[in-house]
Formats: structure tokens, sequence, C-alpha cells
């Protein structure tokens, strides 16, 4: 004997389809815009350097302007690297921790650039919108044949569209990634760097996709975002092993770079225990010294910092970075005015880059002394004239426009930092507004105010209709 379910049931059973596949749309869109906001990203001079010069003769090999694109670092222990927006690439710290040379960094880069230059990052959208116009379809096609009294055709008719929405998704996805991968090849075959890290890297996944049990057969390819790394590295193989810079050797420069920012990173990232353990004491190289040096630093030993910094500036004591280092351990061990000193030095010898003056404005405003402010007040504007993406120089220059009773400014200072941070529409505009009120209006500062002013209102609106 057969019966037909109550209706009361095909209609909950048919919400919950429903709720399904609005989820999967809702996904669709999240991942076409890959929000950046809730990363952490790490800001470090050296860093930032290193990974521009890597960059830099990918762009020109692109037909683009060095320092067109911009590559940022993400504090994330992920083995990954996205594009997002239209020219900006970042980086997790574990890809960084993961890779074994910066020719496998740079074979990253060049596929990301492939993204850049693709377009991927807005054309993503197009694969998105493809995919919900077959879910929306499937949607109406379903409720129709539900308000007919078909209730398992109609949940039959959702599913399928739903299954075939994403499987639509994934294969724009597919596709995109393989551009890349070609484009990347061709940008390090032009910047005459070889293909072996590149191949090297994959090679990294493949085996961590080993260790996971992620399977590599065909019928595994429909519901994955990439394609299969064992694919990915035969057809690269392919292209590599004939290119003339397949044999050429690593930059050495280069390569030195990158083993201390791969020790560095370690120790900023990683537990001071583990650090120890990869970069014993036994170890005095220059990466070994930098990642304990962070290490001690990070564990309350400053004296065992500053021994290992110490070694540093015995191989280089010109080099602003292990200065800037010697500082940044001084001044956060409570001894702001033994690390003006170094942290002077390598402003001066790293021309002025923003990020150490930054810390240097810190140490000079940490000494409490009037008579340091002007001289904070100076560099602190330098830094942000060179990098006004910098959320803490805003904040340490706003300290100095209070302590001179210039509240206007100071309120200005803190709008430019609450935006940049992006998390507190709210006090951008309160800060905003109340720096408006006290700067000479049609000003530039008076203007720089109204505009921070208007963003803010808007996402305090966006805000208050999300909840």
């Amino acid at each position: 004997m057969s019966f037909s379910p109550p209706q009361r049931l095909i209609r909950a059973d048919a919400w919950r389809s429903l709720v399904r596949l609005l989820m999967t749309v809702v996904v669709l869109l999240a991942v076409a815009v890959r929000p950046v906001a809730a990363q952490s990203i790490l800001r470090d001079a050296e860093t930032e350097a290193l990974l521009q010069d890597m960059m830099d003769p990918l762009l020109v090999a692109a037909g683009l302007q060095p320092g067109q694109v911009r590559v940022h670092l993400l504090g994330e222990r992920s083995i990954n690297a996205f594009v997002a927006g239209s020219q900006d690439i970042y980086v997790f710290a574990g890809l960084i921790d993961a890779a074994d040379s910066a020719e496998e960094v740079q074979g990253v880069l060049a596929h990301e650039l492939g993204h850049v230059m693709g377009g991927h990052a807005i054309r993503i959208n197009d694969g998105a919108k493809a995919a919900t116009s077959i879910s929306l379809l499937s949607l109406l096609l379903g409720a129709a044949a539900i308000a007919a009294g078909g209730g398992e055709a109609g949940m039959g008719i959702m599913m399928a569209g739903q299954q075939a929405a994403l499987g639509k998704f994934l294969a724009f996805s597919r596709i995109q990634e393989s551009t890349a991968d070609a484009a990347g090849a061709q940008y390090l075959s032009k910047a005459g760097i070889s293909g072996r890290g590149s191949l090297a890297f994959f090679k990294k996944l493949q085996n961590l996709e080993f260790r996971y049990g992620v399977k590599q057969d065909d019928d595994q390819a429909y519901g994955r975002t990439h394609p299969m790394s064992g694919d990915r590295i035969q057809s690269l193989r392919e292209v590599y092993v004939v290119d003339a810079a397949w044999a050429k050797p690593a930059d050495p420069a280069i390569e030195q770079r990158f083993q201390r920012i791969k020790a560095k990173l370690q120790g900023f990232i990683s537990e001071p225990e583990r650090t120890l353990r990869k970069y014993p004491e036994s170890n005095t190289s220059v990466p070994a010294r930098y990642a304990r040096a962070y290490a001690w630093h990070k564990s309350a030993y400053p004296q065992k910092a500053l021994a290992e910094v110490e070694g540093l500036l015995a191989t280089a004591p010109e080099d602003p970075y292990f200065l800037e280092l010697e500082g940044q351990v001084l001044l956060e061990s409570g001894r702001p005015k033994e690390a003006i000193p170094p942290l002077r030095k390598a402003v001066a010898n790293s021309r002025s880059q923003p990020l150490i003056a930054a810390l240097l404005g810190h140490a000079l405003i940490a000494t409490e002394e009037p008579a340091n402010f002007p001289e904070a007040e100076e560099v602190l504007k330098t830094a942000i004239a060179l990098d006004n993406q910098n959320p803490f120089a805003w904040y340490q220059l706003g300290i100095v426009y209070a302590n001179k009773g210039d509240q206007p400014r100071a309120a200005l200072a803190s709008a430019e930092r609450y935006q940049l941070e992006g998390r507190q529409a709210m006090l951008a505009l309160r800060n905003a507004d109340l720096a408006m009120q006290g700067l000479p209006e049609g000003s530039p500062d008076w203007i720089r105010a109204q505009d921070i002013s208007l963003v803010a209102r808007a996402e305090v609106e966006r805000e208050r209709k999300r909840r």
C-alpha cells in the first residue's frame, strides 16, 4: 500500500530545500567577493621590500610598471594566496613558511599576477551570476511544481538546479586557475626566472592532498575549485623544462634575503618553543639569529633578544632592519630613550622608510619628554606622506596633535586611523565631524575630514540596515 505524504510535510521539505538553495547562492557570492577585512595584515618594512623586489620583474614581464601591483602579507598560517580588488595580491604567512626558496614564492606570485591580468577578481562575478541564474530558474520551476501538487518533483527540480549551479561555478573557477597557470609560466619565462620553484611548490600542494586523502582521479574534479594538482604539474612541466630559464640559477641576493625573511617570520608568528627548536643556539647564521631574536622578544627575554641582535649587527652594523629590530626590542621592553639612537640610524639608512619612521615617532613620544615631540611630529608626517595607509602612524600623530592642544587635527588623525582599521565606522564618523567643527572650512584638512565623514556615514547606514 502506498500513500502520499501530507501537504504540510511536502511544503516543509520544499522549504528546507529552498533554504539550502539560497545558502548556496550566498556562498557563491561570498566566494566572489573574497573579503580581506577579516584578515590580519602584517606590516614589516623588510618583508614588503623583498616581496616587491620579487614581484617587480614579473610585472615588467607582464607589461606593467614596477610597483603597479602591490603584495600584502596576511598573518594566517594557511598555505594560500589570492587576488582582491583588481591589483592587490595577498600572501599568507603560512605560504612563506612552507616555501623552501624565493623561486617557489615567485611561482605563486606569477600565478596570482595571471589572475590580475585576466581580471579574474572582477570577472568571477560573471561565474556567480551564471550559477545564480540556474539556481533561480530551478527555484521558479520547483515552486511551480510544488504549487501544482508535485512536491517530490518540485524538490527534485530544486536539488538538480542547486547541483548544476554549483558545478557551473566550480567549472568557471577551474578555467580561471588554468588560465592563471599558463599566464604565470609566461611571466616567469620573460623575467628569466626558472619554473623549478613553481613546480616544487605545486608538488608540496599535491603532497598535502595525498596526506589528507584528497583523491586525484577525474571523478573528483567536478567538485573542485582548482584543477587537480597532478594535472597542473604535468602541464606546467612540459612548458618549463623547454624554457630557456629552466636551468638558470636563482638570484643569490634575493634568495639570501628570502631566507632572512622566512626565519624572521617564523620567529614572529610561531610559538617561541617551536622557533628555538628549529633554530637552536648552536646555529649562528643570520637567519637563525633573526628567528631567535624574535622568539626571545616574544618570550619576554629582552636581554637574550638583544644579544642576538648584537650578533646580527656584528655582521652588518649599518643594516637598517637590524637597527630597527634593536630599537623595537628596547622600546617594547620599556627603554624608549635607548631605542631612539638605533631607530634614528635605521630611518637614515633606509631613506626614511615609513614603517621604521613611525616606530621612531613612537619611541620619541614614549619618552614623554616635550622636547622630543617636535621631532616626533616631523618624522610621523614624513612617514604618512610616504605611506598614509598605516593606522599606527596616524594614531601616534594624533597623540602629538593632542599634546600641542590642536584638538581638530588630533580628531582628524583619529578619523584617519579608524577608517583605515575598517571596523569602527561610527568612531571614524564622530572624529571626522569633530575635526570639521574646528578646522577652517574649505581647507585641505577640512575637505579630508568631510570625505571621511561621508564614507563613514554611508558605512554606518549600511551596518544599521544589516541589523
